[in-house]
Order: structure tokens, then sequence, then C-alpha cells
């Protein structure tokens, strides 16, 4: 349920911990996103949409696929894909930069954060990408 009004646009959310995105989907949806959330990236990978997203946010450390392997697969299908990778580690930020060195549509994010917090980050990241 969209309490702002207003539809910002559709996100991707993907993390194993079920109750990390109940938080993120309700903070999102009450702020005009539309969000699709996932606990397990193979299913997530297997069911996306590309150029139907106008954010992804990924875990870094998943089961199976973690949220770097992730990324690759889902760029592979849509290169224009934004993603943010949330981790509480920062080295998984540094190893994405040099992995990643080459794409400027993907931001990092600390965890804990906020759903407000999130929403003006996602928000700070789309209009960095246009």
């Amino acid at each position: 349920m969209c309490l702002s009004g207003i539809y910002k646009g559709n996100i991707l959310v993907v993390d194993d911990e079920q109750d990390i995105t109940t938080v993120i989907k309700t903070g999102l949806e009450n702020d005009g996103y539309q969000v699709d959330t996932f606990n397990d990236p193979t299913k997530a990978i297997a069911q996306f949409k590309p150029n139907y997203y106008s954010q992804i946010i990924l875990d870094v450390r998943m089961p199976n696929i973690n949220g770097l392997s992730l990324a690759k697969l889902i760029w592979e299908k849509d290169d224009k894909a934004r993603i943010c990778f949330l981790s509480a580690f920062e080295i998984y930020e540094a190893e994405a930069r040099k992995v990643f060195r080459d794409f400027k549509t993907y931001c990092f994010i600390k965890k804990p954060i906020m759903p407000i917090a999130l929403s003006k980050h996602i928000e700070a990241h789309l209009v960095q990408a246009r």
C-alpha cells in the first residue's frame, strides 16, 4: 500500500533473510515503490524481468549465489540494470569496486539501514544514474 500517493517505480529486493526483505518491502511500498522480493537468489534470477526494475537491491552474502555473482547474471540479461548491494561488511564494497569498476550503475549500502534512509539513498542513485 502506497502511503505517499505517488508511484515511483519498480524495485527488486533479494536477501536470504525474510525479515529484512519484509521490512524493506514495507518501507519502500509506503514511499511509493512497487516492490518484488525474493529470499532465494536462484528464484530471483529465474523470474528476473529485464528492463522492468528502476532499482535492484541485492544482499552480498547469500547461500548458493552471492550478491556479486547474482549481479553478473542480472547484467547479462539487462546491462543497464541499476543495482545497490547491501552488506554489513566493508570488505565486500572493495571487492565489488574491483570486480565492477566499469559499471557505473551500482551503489553500496551499509547494513543496517532504516527504510526512510534506504528510500532516500535509492532516489539519489536513480537521479545520479540518469
